[in-house]
Order: C-alpha cells, then sequence, then structure tokens
C-alpha cells in the first residue's frame, strides 16, 4: 500500500479522496487548518497548519510520500472592478503559494518513492471564459502552469504532475451558490450532461491520476466538467 498527504481533507472532495485512500488500505496524512480525526487507527494522521504560512515536519510520520493531493481552493465571484487586488492576492496565496510551499517540503519525501504522483485542482474557469470569474480563473490557470513546468521539471525523477479542472462540484465551497434545489437544477441544466458533479466522481480521478495505472499521464489537465468546456448543449 502507497503512502499519501492530503492537504485539506476534512470535507469535500479532499474528505472523499481520504475516504477511498483509506478504503484501499493506504497511509494518508491530512493537513489542515483545522485538525480532525475521521479515523482513529493507524492508517490516517492529521496535522493542523496553514500551508500557506507554515508546513510541518511530517518526515517524522514519514520519509517517503508516494502522492499528494493540494484540495484548497476559493470560489470569489465578483464583477471585475468590485474585485480588489487584496482579493486577487487571497486567492493567489491559497490556490498557488500554498501548493508551491507544499510542493517544496514535499518533493524530497516525493523522490524517495519508486513513482510519485501530485494532483492538484484546477478550474473549468480557466479554459472558458466566465462571468465574474476573474480573481479564480486567474489563480487556476497559473496552477496548471506550475504543473506542466513541473511534470517536465521532474519527469527524470519519476514525479507526475497533474490537474483536475472540474465545473461546480456540489461542496461546502459550492454551498453558497447551490443554496437550493431550484438554483442546483438550473445550474445542472447548463451541462450536456444536465448533472453537477460529485465528489466521489472527482476523486476517482484523483485516485486514478495517483495509481500506477496511470503511469504515462503527466503534464495534463483532465476537465471533469459535464461537457461543458468542450461540447454544445443543443
Amino acid at each position: 500500500m502507497g503512502k499519501y498527504l492530503i492537504i485539506g481533507g476534512n470535507q469535500g472532495i479532499g474528505a472523499a479522496c481520504l475516504d477511498k485512500l483509506i478504503q484501499d488500505g493506504n497511509q494518508v496524512i491530512t493537513i489542515t487548518r483545522n485538525p480532525f480525526n475521521s479515523y482513529n487507527n493507524e492508517l490516517h494522521t492529521s496535522l493542523n497548519a496553514d500551508v500557506c504560512k507554515s508546513f510541518p515536519d511530517i518526515q517524522q510520520y514519514t520519509e517517503t510520500l508516494d502522492g499528494l493531493i493540494y484540495c484548497p481552493g476559493t470560489i470569489n465571484l465578483k464583477p471585475f472592478l468590485n474585485t480588489k487586488p487584496v482579493d486577487f492576492i487571497h486567492d493567489f496565496e491559497i490556490n498557488v503559494l500554498g501548493l508551491i510551499n507544499t510542493l517544496q517540503h514535499t518533493i524530497p519525501l516525493l523522490k524517495n518513492s519508486q513513482q510519485a504522483s501530485i494532483v492538484a485542482f484546477s478550474s473549468i474557469a480557466s479554459k472558458l471564459g466566465m462571468n465574474y470569474h476573474s480573481s479564480i480563473a486567474t489563480s487556476k490557470s497559473a496552477i496548471e502552469g506550475l504543473i506542466k513546468s513541473l511534470a517536465a521539471e521532474y519527469a527524470t525523477h519519476n514525479i507526475r504532475f497533474n490537474a483536475i479542472a472540474p465545473s461546480i462540484v456540489d461542496t461546502p465551497l459550492a454551498s453558497n451558490i447551490l443554496t437550493n434545489e431550484q438554483k442546483k437544477t438550473a445550474i445542472a441544466k447548463k451541462h450536456p450532461l444536465n448533472k453537477i458533479g460529485s465528489t466521489d466522481e472527482i476523486a476517482a480521478i484523483a485516485l486514478f491520476l495517483l495509481n500506477p495505472s496511470s503511469a504515462w499521464v503527466t503534464g495534463q489537465v483532465i476537465h471533469a466538467d459535464g461537457g461543458l468546456s468542450s461540447i454544445s448543449k443543443i
């Protein structure tokens, strides 16, 4: 079984990834701003930190990481003229700088694996222009550039870097948008598959990217968006 690190993991997509990894018998360390213990066994270690500001010493728990999932994100939807520089900075810190800090602390451990894999999260807004998404599109586009650059740099170390770019997923982060069933139905109808994504569906893609069965996949952005970014709903 493998050894994995999830940044986030107490809710939403991160929690779904944690569930699946634990069920498969893997050892998982989670780092969240609020510590939690959803699994009271030897497979799960919960640590408390804001990775945008500091990073805990995880080498006391493992000298090797086979994979990393970086889950923190933001949904900050405003008209551009109402989006202040501080809003752009806040989104960039959480989405990009937190990921950079995490990678700079964990790549030495990932190098110790025979085949390590990193999964980050972009957004459909990086490919498809969308109203009020200027800040999130900016930071998520930076993630895609970073992932592709690092995939090239660390290919010789057999470390793979990929990103998942979902459309809206039914998570606590999206609760301010998916406030009732009418809104959920209206948003679902915008997608060719006529549905909103679920945490389990996105987690399944993340675990595929972690798994050796995806060993020839690196530097990719996987669009899990019900077809919204690539096909027309007639």
